[in-house]
């Protein structure tokens, strides 16, 4: 005869499993989740992915991810923000690629959820705030490398992927405050849609029409090693001087081999880590990091001959994975 308790234990057991497991994918279904939307895809926001994964470990209540986008357009971005509303995420921080263009879109998005913008601001949207680079001040600070490499004047040419981003206008306005009333000579600012392809066309292009350009500047992390690549391509190293912007592998290395003046790097993990760890404060009723003109400004440096090995260290340790 089969024990009777038996019979009653094994289906006891089951339905606590049952319970267990019903609990365990109703803790799941209740973390939060916090995203961060990049403008382009890039070792910058590869270390602002090491900086969520700090913040991850510090709250492993919620769920933080990095979303890059390839398609750096105002439509690419609003799907991925639409996808982002249907999914329910609970914060989100954005690098806004056309801020004309994206602010009803991101006026939808914070009367839904938490929305803060990085890198790239709109600022009249309803965002919460902005984390980032003051783009004018960085734009100053490129401007005085650029005097220091043509301390004699001379033509220069500036790329950038859109001037519809807010952090691109503002650079070229930084850049054009520093020089004002030196020789140096602005001939254009160009543009390239995020398209790599199009940014070296402008390049040389430029190298064959103004075959007196004295210097050029990449205004977006990609475009600084562009430059290096058609400058070392036209035989002009040295001869057409460079200062970039952000802290591409190949802008280091021109730097570290002369062919880069320098660049100005701001400090992506301090976006990544700021941008969820301030988002997971407003979801838990603390807004009281949020300053009164809504800008969290993260300074930026110049990386030289100087100081370039050092630094180069620094970024392959976050870029290892």
């Amino acid at each position: 005869m089969k024990d009777p308790m038996k019979r009653l234990i094994a289906p006891l057991l089951a339905s606590a499993a049952v319970v267990a497991m019903a609990t365990g994918v109703a803790q799941a279904q209740e973390k939060k989740t916090v995203v961060l939307v990049t403008n382009v895809a890039a070792d910058f926001w590869t270390i602002a992915g090491r900086g969520l994964e700090k913040a991850q470990k510090e709250h492993p209540d919620y769920n933080i991810q990095l979303i890059v986008t390839n398609e750096g357009t105002a439509a690419g971005q609003r799907r991925e923000l639409d996808d982002l509303l249907v999914r329910g995420i609970a914060g989100i921080s954005i690098s806004v690629d056309d801020a004309a263009h994206a602010t009803e879109e991101l006026d939808k998005v914070a009367a839904k959820t938490v929305l803060i913008t990085t890198d790239s601001d709109a600022p009249q949207s309803k965002r919460l705030a902005y984390i980032g680079t003051d783009n004018v001040a960085a734009g100053r600070q490129a401007g005085e490398e650029i005097k220091k490499a043509l301390p004699d004047g001379g033509k220069i040419a500036l790329f950038v992927g859109t001037m519809d981003a807010d952090n691109a206008r503002e650079r070229v306005q930084g850049i054009k405050e520093a020089i004002a009333g030196t020789k140096v000579e602005l001939v254009d600012v160009f543009t390239d849609q995020v398209d790599s392809a199009k940014a070296k066309a402008n390049m040389e292009n430029v190298l064959v029409k103004y075959p007196d350009i004295a210097l050029m500047s990449g205004l977006w992390s990609y475009e600084t090693p562009l430059i290096y690549d058609s400058v070392k391509a036209a035989g002009k190293a040295g001869k057409v001087k460079i200062v970039g912007f952000d802290e591409d592998q190949r802008t280091l290395r021109g730097i570290s081999d002369g062919t880069i003046e320098s660049t100005v790097v701001q400090q992506p993990y301090e976006f990544g880590y700021l941008s969820a760890t301030d988002i997971i404060k407003t979801l838990n009723g603390d807004k009281s990091w949020i300053p009164a003109d809504s800008r969290v400004i993260v300074p930026t440096k110049v990386i030289n001959k100087s100081n370039v090995a050092e630094f180069t260290a620094q970024m392959k340790e976050l870029l290892k994975k």
